[in-house]
């Protein structure tokens, strides 16, 4: 079996992952549903001899020294792939991850024309979160090729490993990659502030030190980029407060008042007409009340202004979910399973009378009034 042909069939096809392990044939994810090929299970010589053909010596040897390794690597001009190698059950185990070369502008994303005035900002924190595989990267690199294209900036890009190849435009771009560049996210933070920087970003906020890093790098006067395993501007904050200790925690909700900027939140969805994924988000703007409401910790009130906030670019999860459905973009039982609060959406529904449009069905409202009562 070779990989080449793999590659092939996932890029042709638009998976977004494949996965190898012995003992199943090669699986991908479409349009977030998982996919077998119809070919015989792998065995352990063909998951050995397939992660040796896209691994790099180094990599090999974590592999063998610590039982993972993660790297990037282009296949040809097709595509780039990010890739999981790991043991288990003393075998060998692959996730790729497809990356597209062909770089998404905002509005092809999906995000409104107020983030363009964000990105054209000197300093702040933007911070992308959703879910692992929710498009946190895409909508970073696209992020950072509207600065490269529109400012002259030196934009420093930290990630493990390096995702999108961004090219010199009107910036000049610098990127490395965790544990060949440079050896922790804090550490190429805190070197980047003695390399002219005017944008930084971070592949993940993962530690108490990266996060400190990060916020005293957006104070200090840079645009930061960072992303989080959050769902929700209010559990974003949340989750970057608490990661302090207690007695440091009254002064990072000061600083967070001062250094945020913005926080958008997203996830993938399958577009009702079977057409690939479409992305949906919550935005949040820092304005005076939210930066008072952070200060005071009454975090819970944020999604509150984000409702009221609409003349600033923000919008709630909930309420994108239910326009994509309204414009029949996405199905009901779809934006039930992604929405934050089903028994609100649950009475929304019924007042605009859209029960059933977009290809919902009786099962997904079942399923959706199960949820909804279990909350």
């Amino acid at each position: 079996m070779q990989i080449d042909k793999i590659l092939d069939l996932v890029v042709d096809k638009g998976a977004s992952d494949l996965h190898l392990a012995v003992g199943s044939p090669p699986v991908v994810r479409l349009q977030g549903k998982l996919r077998a090929l119809n070919t015989p299970p792998l065995t352990p010589e063909d998951t050995l001899s397939l992660m040796k053909a896209i691994t790099s010596e180094r990599c090999q040897q974590e592999l063998a020294e610590t039982g993972g390794a993660d790297f990037g690597f282009s296949f040809g001009e097709k595509a780039r792939f990010r890739v999981s190698v790991f043991k288990q059950k003393g075998n060998v185990g692959l996730v790729l991850r497809q990356i597209s070369n062909k770089l998404l502008t905002l509005e092809q994303i999906g995000l409104p024309p107020a983030i363009k005035t964000l990105l054209s900002r000197p300093r702040g924190m933007f911070l992308v979160t959703g879910p692992t595989g929710s498009g946190k990267s895409t909508t970073l690199a696209s992020c950072v090729d509207f600065i490269n294209n529109e400012i002259d900036a030196h934009i420093i890009t930290i990630e493990d490993p390096i995702e999108f190849y961004h090219q010199h435009k009107k910036s000049i771009i610098t990127q490395r990659e965790i544990g060949v560049d440079v050896g922790s996210f804090d550490e190429a933070i805190r070197r980047a502030l003695r390399q002219d920087p005017d944008v930084i970003l971070v592949g993940e906020m993962r530690d108490l030190e990266t996060i400190s890093a990060a916020i005293t790098a957006a104070e200090t006067g840079h645009l930061l980029f960072g992303t989080l395993h959050t769902m929700g501007a209010a559990e974003t904050i949340n989750r970057i407060v608490d990661a302090f200790p207690t007695n440091q925690q009254e002064q990072v909700k000061t600083q967070l008042s001062q250094a945020l900027m913005a926080v958008i939140s997203q996830t993938l969805l399958p577009r009702a007409d079977g057409n690939g994924r479409i992305a949906a988000h919550e935005i949040m703007v820092l304005t005076p009340a939210i930066a008072h409401l952070i200060r005071e910790g009454k975090i819970f009130r944020i999604n509150s202004e984000i409702q009221t906030g609409s003349r600033y670019g923000m919008q709630l999860m909930d309420d994108k979910l239910f326009e994509l459905f309204r414009q029949k973009k996405i199905k009901y039982h779809d934006m039930m399973e992604k929405c934050v609060n089903p028994q609100e959406m649950l009475s929304k529904v019924r007042e605009s009378g859209l029960v059933g449009a977009g290809g919902g069905g009786g099962a997904g409202r079942s399923n959706a009034s199960a949820r909804a009562r279990k909350r």
